[in-house]
């Protein structure tokens, strides 16, 4: 038995795309735009894609920390998180695009580097999704994307996966496992990678942070209200919404502690030249 239905685990459309961007964009996504930016200004791209660039966290570091020639083009197959993006703008203009990582409106060797901020997992088929970056990439260009790391090391998003499934014990929620937390696999991710066309060494980095919000109902708003997770409670509970995210907010404040709280979270930067 299962609540989710087949590819709802990529929508992120209604309410999630302001819940996302308030409530899991300072809570997790921060210091993986920065170390993004630090990477791709090191080698001074001319033209950056970016693909599922969600809300724009990482579109916005690019818009600051990259240089004003480096020409930035940003993509999310999601209309309503590219809505959201584009309406909280960056600090100069960028290019916004409806694009479905799998089918790429780019022609041939368009980009220097492609850059990917934890949307892989949500590919319906990771090596076309990879074939398709590499496609557009200029020789020698760079293809980075994160994955997280899995439960164990994110805390949060371990603890409000345990909460549900004592809520729902006959069918417990299994998106955050599944989805965000379910690809670390480095082996699996050379494998697809080298069946992509990269030939290049693959490069794995660790990259360990904090997470903090002020309070455990923040954690638990972005993740039951701001993700797919959303879609899955409410398909198993259609009224029970606002009770799976109050257990949830109850058991991170168990674990964490009442008023502001900080965990562990953990992800992996993978990059590969063409």
């Amino acid at each position: 038995m299962t609540n989710a239905t087949p590819g709802s685990d990529k929508v992120f459309a209604g309410s999630v795309p302001k819940l996302y961007e308030k409530h899991l964009v300072p809570l997790l996504f921060l210091p993986y735009a920065a170390d993004a930016v630090k990477r791709l200004a090191a080698r001074g791209p001319a033209r950056v894609l970016e693909i599922a660039c969600g809300t724009g966290v990482v579109t916005r570091a690019m818009a600051k920390g990259l240089p004003p020639g480096t020409s930035i083009v940003a993509t999310d197959l999601n209309p309503g998180m590219l809505e959201e993006a584009a309406a909280r703008g960056t600090e100069r203009p960028v290019e916004w695009r409806p694009a479905d990582a799998l089918e790429l409106p780019f022609e041939d060797a368009s980009f220097d580097a492609v850059v990917v901020n934890f949307g892989v997992m949500f590919y319906p088929d990771r090596v076309q999704g990879h074939r398709e970056a590499r496609r557009v990439l200029r020789p020698g260009g760079l293809y980075l994307f994160y994955v997280w790391e899995g439960l164990a090391a994110n805390e949060f998003a371990d603890v409000i996966t345990r909460a549900l499934a004592e809520r729902y014990p006959a069918d417990p929620p299994r998106f955050l496992a599944r989805t965000p937390y379910g690809h670390s696999d480095r082996d699996a991710h050379r494998a697809e990678l080298a069946a992509a066309g990269f030939a290049g060494a693959v490069a794995f980095d660790d990259l360990p942070a904090r997470s903090r919000a002020d309070s455990a109902l923040e954690v638990a708003l972005g993740y039951c209200q701001g993700t797919p997770l959303k879609g899955e409670i409410e398909a198993l509970d259609p009224e029970g919404l606002g009770a799976a995210t109050e257990a949830a907010a109850a058991a991170v404040a168990a674990k964490f502690g009442n008023g502001a709280v900080d965990a562990g979270i953990g992800a992996i930067a993978v990059s590969v030249e063409k």
